[in-house]
């Protein structure tokens, strides 16, 4: 059982796995902070100075120690924004590895020769005199 776990660890698509997704992680905070640093107040000022980290509705407001329950549409909308830019980035980025690697099978497809049965026939038989 151990080397079955070793063995499935040391495979290739597991380590780009796992490298995925610490870049991933990475990217989200850089795209995150895209959004909340830069994008939503540059919208903010064009839209009248609005922030949107404090549009609420306040559904039941605030009673002594009790904190008002608010239903955050702001932060929803930069969740959305933040996941539309993301969406967006990998979309290309998977476009672009798709045609890299089809460029690639091309690239394969003319380097190797096609043989004329008469070719395969030679090939066979120089094949079987080496032996």
């Amino acid at each position: 059982m151990l080397k079955d776990f070793k063995d499935f660890i040391a495979r290739g698509n597991v380590i780009d796995l796992a490298v995925g997704v610490i870049i991933g992680g990475a990217f989200g905070k850089i795209v995150t902070s895209l959004v909340n640093d830069i994008i939503m107040p540059i919208i903010g000022l064009i839209l009248g100075k609005v922030n949107f980290t404090h549009l609420v509705i306040v559904l039941q407001p605030s009673e002594g120690d009790t904190a008002a329950l608010t239903l955050n549409y702001g932060m929803f909308i930069q969740n959305v924004i933040d996941f539309l830019i993301i969406a967006f980035v990998i979309f290309v980025a998977l476009r672009l590895l798709v045609k890299l690697k089809k460029e690639e099978k091309q690239e394969q497809a003319a380097a190797e020769p096609i043989l004329t049965k008469d070719q395969e026939l030679l090939a066979e038989i120089r094949d079987l005199l080496k032996k």
